[in-house]
């Protein structure tokens, strides 16, 4: 089982000298990368996880709404949210879509598990920071969803023979003919994969110059959006299943 799944968060980077992009544009960004997301989905018929910010719900819910009535899930990413500001914005989610919000994930500020089952959370999607060392400094990990504190944690996916992790960074770099079979190495081991990408990477940075390491430039905005068509023309070629994390892990 392949688990696509994106982070929804905003561009923290600055601008480079003698560029100016208001908060409003940075909205107007990630929108535009999440709708171009969404048609190369709606193509090929596979549905997806959305892990929103915490701190965007509120400025993005005609987003949230289209990326729900859609058939994806939404899930949150908590980036530096206390357990009050959380619980607001589930409550208010779960107005807007009547549905449940049932996924977390956390990378640098995390609540504790106990606090997100009371929260009726059911399950906690963890990720490491990803940047060009990344992928050496852990070679060995869990690779199986555990039940904690009456939550499945589900930790993130690890290549068996490269030992390459499914992360934003490792996507966006390798070809993807190397990438693909990597999926199929994995799954020859593993039930499934999980593999996250953040919107931000779809962003055009030659028209918006935020001031990014060079590296995360590379392969970025149209090309990232064909390396996803590739993905999953190459999924759907091999009739490999995929799942939104709610239906997998239930």
């Amino acid at each position: 089982m392949v688990l696509l799944t994106f982070n929804i968060t905003c561009i923290e980077a600055e601008v480079k000298n003698g560029s100016q992009i208001t908060d409003n544009e940075r909205l107007k960004i990630i929108e535009n990368n999440t709708r171009a997301i969404l048609r190369i989905l709606d193509i090929h018929d596979v549905k997806s996880s959305f892990f929103v910010e915490i701190s965007l719900v509120g400025k993005l819910q005609n987003l949230i709404k289209a990326i729900s009535s859609k058939g994806h899930e939404i899930a949150f990413y908590n980036k530096d949210s206390n357990p009050e500001e959380i619980e607001n914005a589930k409550k208010n989610i779960q107005d807007l879509l009547e549905k449940q919000i049932r996924g977390i994930r956390q990378k640098d500020v995390k609540v504790s598990q106990e606090i997100l089952k009371l929260m009726e959370f059911n399950y906690v999607s963890n990720i490491d920071n990803a940047n060009i060392l990344f992928p050496f400094k852990r070679l060995k990990r869990d690779t199986e969803i555990t039940e904690e504190d009456g939550l499945s944690i589900v930790p993130e996916s690890i290549s068996p023979y490269s030992q390459l992790p499914y992360n934003d960074f490792v996507f966006q770099i390798l070809p993807m003919k190397y990438y693909q079979n990597m999926v199929l190495e994995t799954l020859q081991n593993e039930e499934f994969v999980l593999i996250y990408l953040n919107t931000w990477q779809f962003t055009d940075f030659k028209k918006y110059r935020f001031d990014i390491p060079f590296y995360r430039s590379l392969f970025s905005g149209k090309k990232m959006e064909d390396k996803l068509d590739a993905l999953l023309t190459f999924l759907n070629d091999r009739e490999m299943a995929t799942s939104r994390m709610k239906d997998y892990v239930f």
